[in-house]
């Protein structure tokens, strides 16, 4: 189980890195904080189906459920990058920008798990 933990976080911090890679490109035409609430949101949205679909009676071995959730989705989600967004936001923009990013952040995150939760829970697709 903690080996495939760890081989989950260490492939969800790589893709995390990849983004923000692209992102500095600007390959998709947005960077810095917005880029962050991208990638978290949609880690959060596919933690939700994830959580949606054991709720709604999908078995998988311990193991797999620790590399997905655990390792891969953890560490596209972590919060640490989001802090040091706000922090910089902080420092440059001021309190009422990195403030508004952690609250539009936090609330977006938690209502793309939420929505994805209830969707893939409710759809009959894992009966």
């Amino acid at each position: 189980m903690m080996l495939a933990m760890v081989a989950g976080g260490a492939i969800g911090a790589m893709l995390r890195y990849s983004v923000s890679l692209v992102n500095e490109a600007s390959i998709f035409g947005i960077s810095g904080p917005l880029a962050t609430l991208v990638v978290i949101r949609a880690g959060y949205a596919l933690m939700g189906c994830l959580a949606g679909s054991f709720a709604a009676g999908t078995v998988l071995p311990e193991a797999l459920q620790g590399f997905l959730a655990v390792g891969v989705l953890d560490a596209v989600t972590t919060f640490a990058i989001s802090a040091l967004d706000a922090g910089q936001s902080w420092q440059t923009k001021g309190v009422i920008m990195a403030g508004s990013h952690v609250l539009v952040l936090g609330v977006l995150s938690l209502s793309a798990f939420g929505a994805m939760f209830l969707t893939v829970r409710h759809s009959g697709i894992w009966q």
